[in-house]
């Protein structure tokens, strides 16, 4: 057949499977326990023993 253009399309079903493990915890300051909850900002500080959460209040103290 000329002049007779043919598509061809593969057509192919994919598959994904993505498993996601998360763990919460309250945000708290290390040091008073204080909050979101109780109107603080909470910054997170990598320390060599892991990663410490402190408040507006106390993060410039350490």
């Amino acid at each position: 057949m000329q002049g007779v253009r043919q598509n061809s399309a593969l057509l192919q079903k994919m598959q994904y499977s993505k498993q996601t493990h998360s763990s919460v915890s309250s945000v708290e300051c290390y040091v008073c326990g204080k909050g979101i909850h109780d109107g603080h900002s909470i910054t997170a500080k990598t320390l060599q023993n892991g990663v410490v959460l402190f408040c507006d209040v106390h993060y410039p103290l350490q």
